[in-house]
């Protein structure tokens, strides 16, 4: 991460206590962190933040929606930003056979907060 700007992170998770647990990690370690609860919220973030590095998405989601279909437009629309998925259905998520599904990480939930912040400084860096 650049020492003069923060790294813009948004959080797409629909568990409040996992929201919050990582919300509070990635701030801790010196992310601007944003936050949404549903795709509808995130799709609102995305429309709205011009300057936005990575999010990272769980993949079943409430009203339908899942994790890739967020992620699909939003990287159409940025090219550059990264994702990573984080499920307790990995598998799911593979199984989409979405070409950004082949590329992003996909982190099985329990994960270890240490293993995404790896993730995250390598595809950031």
């Amino acid at each position: 991460m650049s020492e003069d700007a923060q790294d813009v992170v948004l959080i797409v998770e629909d568990d409040p206590s996992i929201l919050m647990v990582l919300s509070a990690y990635l701030s801790g370690e010196g992310y601007r962190v944003l936050q949404a609860e549903n795709g509808e919220q995130a799709f609102e973030i995305l429309a709205s933040k011009p300057n936005l590095d990575m999010m990272i998405t769980d993949f079943r989601l409430p009203g339908g929606i899942t994790g890739v279909q967020i992620a699909e437009p939003a990287v159409k629309l940025r090219p550059e930003l990264k994702v990573i998925f984080i499920s307790g259905y990995p598998q799911e998520i593979r199984e989409t056979d979405s070409p950004i599904t082949r590329k992003a990480p996909i982190l099985a939930k329990p994960f270890d907060l240490d293993e995404l912040q790896r993730k995250m400084q390598e595809l950031l860096s």
